[in-house]
């Protein structure tokens, strides 16, 4: 793919987002599934609805742009995964289990954030305000689950201390 234009690392950066999101839809029911501790089993079922919407958030930006989302995979998200799936491996107690598991999607959560970030500047400069919107309001979402997961790892986190 050829990047001449502000546009064009948009689009690429979209691409990106895309296929981030698509890995994440299909590593979050994992991530459930192993987790033992009550509200970061739900705070991962929330995130699976979030991230459907935020797929087709940028399925609409695309619309608006007459592109398609496929094209680039994302490498940096699939190594975050990948390191996440490694851990699930582990053999370990399912507090200290959790307390990985939090590790491993805030990681996650921070590239994101990074990632949304920069489209959402690609965006304004470009002056496509509701790609703008769309990316924003992914942006707050991504935020809110980093601050959320957070809160679940100090209970965790206080839980593996005490057992330790």
């Amino acid at each position: 793919m050829s990047l001449e234009s502000m546009e064009d690392l948009l689009v690429h950066e979209l691409k990106d987002l895309y296929s981030a999101e698509k890995q994440i839809l299909k590593a979050l029911p994992k991530m459930a599934k192993k987790a033992s501790h009550p509200d970061l089993k739900q705070a991962f079922q929330k995130h699976i609805d979030q991230t459907e919407n935020q797929v087709q958030r940028i399925e609409t930006i695309f619309e608006s742009l007459n592109g398609k989302p496929r094209g680039v995979k994302c490498v940096g998200m699939e190594g975050l995964i990948e390191e996440g799936r490694e851990m699930m491996e582990e053999s370990m107690p399912d507090y200290l289990l959790d307390a990985a598991l939090i590790g491993a999607a805030q990681r996650v959560e921070h590239y994101e954030i990074a990632a949304y970030g920069t489209a959402r500047s690609f965006a304004e400069k470009l002056g496509l305000d509701e790609a703008v919107r769309l990316l924003q309001e992914t942006l707050d979402e991504e935020s809110e689950t980093d601050e959320l997961l957070t809160s679940i790892a100090q209970r965790v986190n206080s839980q593996a201390k005490a057992e330790a």
